[in-house]
């Protein structure tokens, strides 16, 4: 009997997860502007037969940039680059529901989708950065209830526009001289509260239809969003209960939207790894000396919106702070929760977290995080993880040369691509012809 397989991801975070990996050695601290880079973390995740790599983003000059790279480059730009240079493996890129419009964004992934042969994926998020909103003429974040709203109403219209050209609109007969069946490309003619566009999009589908539609989010308008839409989900989970409960959720939300279809499920894991736990425990004191102890509690301060003052290195986490009702619900809720859970000093949730915020991060050996990522799998907690790295590159090599064979060796790791296209690793099935009118039905 064959085995459940992992799916691999990795977020490329540009010097890597942990805030201070660009003060590390192997790291160039100007790579966060440099291309190549990520072409050549595409090139060594493609050769270690991963799914995809993912770029995150936020559209606004960084928060303590004195402190550290941060995702600056336009991600569908890069992964244009990356397609170029590689072959398989699929490409990923976060875009906002909140600060862009519908007709532009489809077209931007279709067109990714169709440069890449096939391997796009759009990881639809709301924006709750308030940087971010002054830069696009609004003084504060839109309340969280609002974002998600128009969330659905934009994935419902980018679903629209991509299925506007059915699959053989496209004849390009040149004896009959026909290039476009145009009985069979229709607009869309949304009218909403949010959107108005007649459509149909001027780009037709890709090999695979179109692209994969992943979704973060774990409040519960995040939830409904991504039962709703999303093929493939970045979850946030720290114990493998938390984890399966996620998942029970959501597919039993997508079931009563009438959705059979799969769905990927992919928690994020952050990784600090060393061949030995010697070795694991140098690189760990390494970074953690190296962290402004200043720049992660204001980080942390500004996640949970509380005053810095309150977080003290050695003293209790305190008990008493509400998740933020307009803010990063999802990685707040998870940040209180592991603190709670295990009575965690200020240091050490910290320390526990990475110097980032809400993810889980596995300090180990490449064996013992296999083992991990096995029981994961085995329990219905994940479908396989969002891997971040510490460091890049040396801790994508390592996820390379030494857990994907560990991987492959229990059989639940793929030895080769069996396909060309991003729903061809996902396993997930085309979209229907059907199913742009279905999303818009939904909306009515």
């Amino acid at each position: 009997m064959s085995r459940r397989q992992l799916h691999l991801n990795v977020n490329i975070l540009n010097s890597g997860f942990h805030p201070a990996a660009w003060r590390r050695a192997p790291s160039d601290p100007a790579a966060f502007v440099d291309v190549q880079h990520y072409v050549r973390l595409g090139q060594l995740a493609e050769r270690g037969t991963f799914d995809a790599v993912f770029l995150a983003d936020t559209p606004s000059f960084a928060d303590r940039p004195e402190f550290r790279p941060y995702q600056a480059l336009e991600p569908t730009i890069v992964l244009a680059t990356v397609a170029a240079r590689t072959e398989r493996i699929g490409l990923i890129a976060t875009a906002s529901t909140t600060y862009n419009d519908p007709y532009n964004l489809a077209r931007r992934f279709a067109s990714l989708d169709l440069a890449s042969g096939g391997r796009a994926g759009w990881n639809a998020v709301t924006t709750a950065d308030p940087s971010a909103s002054r830069n696009f003429g609004a003084d504060d974040v839109t309340a969280h209830r609002d974002r998600y709203e128009r969330a659905a109403e934009f994935s419902d219209v980018v679903k629209a526009l991509w299925g506007s050209w059915d699959e053989d609109a496209l004849v390009a007969d040149k004896a009959t001289g026909r290039f476009i069946d145009v009985a069979r490309v229709r607009p869309v003619n949304h009218s909403g509260r949010h959107f108005k566009i007649r459509g149909p999009l001027n780009v037709p589908r890709s090999p695979q239809g179109w692209p994969v539609i992943v979704q973060a989010g774990g409040s519960e308008d995040g939830r409904t969003l991504a039962a709703r839409h999303a093929e493939a989900i970045f979850s946030v989970a720290q114990t493998e209960a938390e984890g399966a409960a996620f998942a029970r959720d959501i597919r039993a939300r997508a079931r009563a939207f009438g959705r059979d279809g799969g769905i990927v499920i992919l928690p994020g894991l952050a990784t600090l790894l060393g061949s030995t736990e010697a070795e694991v425990k140098r690189r760990e004191e390494e970074l953690w000396d190296l962290l402004p102890k200043e720049y992660a509690i204001g980080r942390l301060a500004g996640l949970l919106q509380i005053d810095p003052k309150r977080l003290r290195l050695d003293d209790a986490f305190p008990t008493d702070i509400p998740v933020p009702p307009n803010g990063m619900q999802t990685f707040a809720a998870a940040t209180l929760q592991t603190a709670k859970r295990r009575n965690l000093t200020v240091r050490e949730v910290l320390r526990e977290l990475g110097g980032g915020t809400g993810h889980r991060m596995f300090v180990g050996t490449p064996e013992a995080l296999a083992d991990d990522m096995e029981r994961w799998l085995q329990a219905g907690a994940a479908d396989g993880f969002n891997l971040m790295p510490d460091v890049f590159p040396d801790g994508l090599e390592i996820l390379v040369n030494e857990v994907v064979p560990i991987l492959r060796r229990k059989g639940i790791f793929r030895h080769e691509y069996t396909g060309r296209t991003l729903r061809d690793h996902f396993g997930l099935a085309g979209p229907g012809e059907r199913e742009a009118a279905l999303a818009l039905a939904g909306d009515d």
